[in-house]
């Protein structure tokens, strides 16, 4: 799914997501729950600020964003 992702610009120019959008909707990120590297991606584990997990996708190699996985959780106590 494609989306719009605002990040904090450190030393490595795009590097930590701050908020996304997924068409008008923004959704502040609360927490970075987890990264890693793949040869060509970087992958963030989200928590967002609707209380939801995402999964999103950096290309290393066009600079794209995409979202690939979403799950809404029921409450807090769901947060891994």
């Amino acid at each position: 799914m494609e989306i719009k992702v605002e990040c904090y610009a450190g030393y490595r120019g795009e590097e930590t997501p701050r908020r996304i959008w997924i068409g008008n909707r923004k959704i502040e990120v609360k927490e970075i729950q987890d990264r890693w590297l793949a040869p060509t991606h970087r992958y963030f584990k989200i928590h967002g600020d609707d209380n939801a997990i995402y999964i999103l996708r950096h290309s290393s190699e066009s600079w794209e964003w995409d979202m690939t996985f979403y799950e809404q959780l029921k409450n807090h106590s769901d947060v891994a």
